[in-house]
């Protein structure tokens, strides 16, 4: 939502002023939502926005009431789409990137699957760039990932990197959330086995 307000107001870098912030991400919310809304609408498919908070997850009775909501959307064939709500969301109440969002997300849904996209297609023993990195395709749940190399770095609007997609994984498999991390240029090709992704083994669900 602020990357897409940005433009609006003539901003060409990322603010680091909390209200401007916050200020932008009221002005795209709408803008963004429109795009859902037309994209889905190729499919006969309706979006619902929901904008969530730390405290709303944190809450226990604040995230049963943001489950009952997902659940009711898509009881009625609505499209949930969830973002953190920036226009309200301070620095020290922050999800910080929309993986740790999506993996919180996916624990109190006890969702089937998580599918985190990136620009590159999966978990590597070291940036994928240098000559000698391996792919990883599988990560059983409890694995020592202490000796892999992983980039918190970032560009842009946005956060994070391969550590926040690391980070969002083994949250949610301890949630007993199965995840795969590819890229986007893959999400079509999911369902082929020549798919190039790494699996995150869920826990056994209680």
């Amino acid at each position: 939502a602020i990357a897409t307000a940005s433009p609006l107001i003539g901003l060409t870098v990322k603010s680091d002023d909390l209200p401007t912030s916050q200020a932008l991400a009221s002005i795209g919310q709408a803008r963004l939502m429109s795009r859902y809304e037309a994209s889905l609408a190729r499919h006969d498919l309706i979006p619902g926005q929901m904008l969530l908070t730390v405290e709303n997850l944190d809450s226990e009775s604040s995230a049963s009431n943001a489950l009952r909501a997902l659940e009711r959307l898509l009881e009625i064939g609505v499209i949930p789409i969830i973002n953190e709500n920036d226009s309200v969301a301070t620095n020290e109440i922050r999800f910080g990137d929309n993986d740790q969002l999506a993996a919180r997300v996916a624990k109190i849904t006890q969702a089937d699957l998580l599918i985190l996209l990136s620009d590159i297609d999966g978990l590597y023993t070291k940036p994928p760039q240098l000559p000698d990195a391996k792919h990883i395709p599988a990560v059983h749940f409890g694995s020592d990932l202490a000796d892999v190399q992983v980039s918190g770095t970032s560009t842009g609007y946005g956060t994070g990197g391969a550590l926040t997609k690391l980070a969002a994984a083994q949250l949610a498999t301890a949630g007993g959330v199965g995840v795969i991390l590819t890229s986007t240029e893959n999400v079509s090709q999911l369902l082929a086995e020549s798919c190039k992704h790494t699996w995150f083994e869920p826990a056994t669900r209680a």
